[in-house]
């Protein structure tokens, strides 16, 4: 299973928000540099790159940054937040990620999301499927639907979706577990390649989200606030 740490952008610098609530945002390093290079020091080799201001506004925001982590680092990225339009995806591409997460735009430009599953190729588009109460949320979680995310990743699979991260909203930054319930139930009605994020708080954790088939886990407060270290990811490396 990968392990893949997060870093969220507000401002240009690395937060941790709380169920994904704006007004909880927490800053841990004013150089989301600084803290890629750390963990690529310790043997991690992916990260998952948020842009959070691009996530409420028009289109990606903070781009300068994924471009500094590509060129500087080894880290594989994988970026979201913002991604609109075929310019920001441009813009992304370019800046150096290996990979985009498509969340609302899958739900509210459900054909321009297609385009680029077709234009891109199935293991560059990983389809982002953020819930609360097992509905699809959209802009930076600001919003929600009425569609239930099984159905919502089943359609998308169909479509030749091959890899989605998946969410919990009411788990984020809650360092209370993962929702293990809702990925075996993901796993079973679908071939996708899922990877959990959401609520991690401990090694145990990271093993059980492996035990039940994850292809990869998210990872972002359980480092900041310590009760995860590198040198224990490092082992797992």
């Amino acid at each position: 299973m990968r392990i893949i740490p997060a870093i969220d952008i507000i401002d240009g610098k690395c937060v941790r928000l709380t169920k994904g609530d704006y007004s909880t945002k927490k800053v841990y390093n004013e150089n989301p540099l600084e803290v890629a290079k750390q963990f690529e020091a310790a043997g991690l080799r992916h990260l998952h790159l948020v842009d959070l201001d691009g996530a409420k506004s028009e289109g990606i925001v903070n781009y300068r940054i994924l471009e500094q982590i590509a060129s500087e680092t080894s880290l594989q990225v994988d970026f979201g937040g913002g991604l609109k339009t075929d310019e920001d995806l441009r813009i992304a591409f370019e800046s150096g990620a290996k990979q985009i997460t498509g969340g609302s735009i899958a739900v509210k430009k459900r054909e321009l999301f297609l385009l680029w599953l077709r234009k891109y190729g199935p293991e560059k588009i990983i389809l982002g499927a953020d819930c609360l109460q097992r509905n699809i949320a959209t802009n930076g979680w600001l919003n929600n639907s009425t569609l239930d995310v099984i159905e919502f990743i089943q359609d998308y699979e169909t479509k030749g979706i091959r890899n989605a991260i998946c969410t919990d909203i009411a788990k984020d930054g809650m360092l209370a577990g993962p929702s293990i319930k809702l990925y075996q139930e993901i796993l079973a009605e679908t071939n996708i390649r899922l990877i959990a994020s959401g609520g991690v708080s401990s090694i145990e954790d990271l093993i059980e989200l492996k035990e039940i088939g994850c292809e990869g886990a998210i990872l972002g407060k359980a480092i900041y606030e310590g009760n995860i270290t590198l040198k224990q990811l490092e082992k797992l490396c």
